[in-house]
């Protein structure tokens, strides 16, 4: 290369001018040519820290992530005690998303340098972007595991005395996780869920080619009118698809009118700030009534537990099926 030409011929300064060139280079934006520079200059003098750093600086630019903290180590194995080393570290290690590594490395840095503004406000912004990774972490795996057969646990003992026959209710706990968690599932991936009833057919007794395990009813809680149709309508379906129970999935926006709380109003709902939806169970021996509210958490919707809710004072849907006090089946 021409520039390797220029000086003396001694080592010194031919090396000086090298890295000079480089740093001409790198703040020009050329920073490939400023890296083959600092690489050239490297080869006369093998053991000179700056070098290294400055071709890190100019890696980091390219986004060759590896070779810049190879140089960074350089740095700082051939020279400990600054902190231009540990500085370059730090600042791969943030491009890297490796924000705790990234903290302790500009940590050391202070050490070196307490008076550098500039690694005090790194250290503070890492310390931040740490904290907001570890939360939305967190928060996905919160959404990734969403445990409702958990949440729902002492449903089973309930549910065990109400039918005396065990594949009975297991079937229809499974009926309702399953409801449920595919609910949680289109809420956390669009914002929301469409207001249906899902029906458990009687297998043997259902006519599969006449009755679909799932209604729609988004226009039930347009008015009361239209609610009572809609419940007169479900009630029938239920009993003429012999269904064995029955789950409403509805978001919590659609139901705005005072009757479906029976008077009661807000007083006794103490979710009234809270985005999200319900699942309200129904069968011949056991209606239960859920909450499962939402909130916004590091740019993704993640769904809390279930929370049970006093049916007899927010029931959204009226009894869909006649009463049973008891079960041989």
């Amino acid at each position: 290369m021409a520039e390797a030409e220029v000086g003396s011929g001694e080592g010194k300064p031919q090396e000086m001018s090298l890295k000079d060139k480089g740093n001409e280079f790198f703040k020009a934006g050329n920073y490939l040519k400023a890296a083959a520079l600092y690489t050239q200059a490297i080869k006369q003098d093998p053991s000179n820290p700056t070098l290294y750093s400055n071709r890190a600086a100019a890696f980091l630019h390219l986004v060759k992530l590896n070779k810049a903290l190879a140089d960074a180590e350089t740095t700082i194995t051939l020279k400990p005690q600054w902190e231009k080393g540990y500085f370059r570290k730090g600042c791969i290690l943030e491009a890297m998303e490796r924000y705790d590594d990234a903290l302790a490395a500009f940590q050391i840095a202070l050490q070196y340098n307490p008076q550098s503004a500039e690694v005090s406000r790194k250290i503070k912004r890492l310390s931040q972007l740490a904290k907001d990774k570890k939360r939305a972490q967190e928060v996905q795996n919160l959404r990734s595991n969403v445990d409702i057969a958990k949440s729902l646990e002492t449903l089973k003992s309930e549910m065990s005395e109400k039918y005396k026959s065990e594949d009975s209710w297991k079937e229809m706990f499974s009926f309702l996780i399953e409801t449920m968690e595919t609910a949680v599932k289109s809420w956390h991936e669009t914002s929301k869920v469409d207001p249906r009833v899902y029906f458990l057919l009687d297998k043997e007794k259902s006519q599969a080619d006449k009755y679909a395990p799932v209604v729609n009813i988004d226009k039930a809680f347009e008015s009361p009118h239209t609610h009572s149709s809609c419940f007169s309508f479900l009630r029938q379906y239920a009993e003429d698809s012999f269904s064995r129970a029955a789950c409403l999935v509805a978001p919590k926006s659609i139901i705005a009118y005072p009757q479906v709380w029976k008077g009661q109003g807000s007083r006794k709902w103490k979710h009234g700030q809270h985005d999200g939806f319900f699942v309200q169970f129904e069968s011949p021996l056991l209606r239960k009534l859920w909450f499962i509210s939402s909130s916004n958490e590091m740019g993704k919707t993640l769904c809390r537990d279930p929370e049970v809710l006093d049916i007899g004072a927010h029931e959204v849907l009226p009894r869909l099926f006649k009463e049973k006090l008891s079960s041989s089946s």
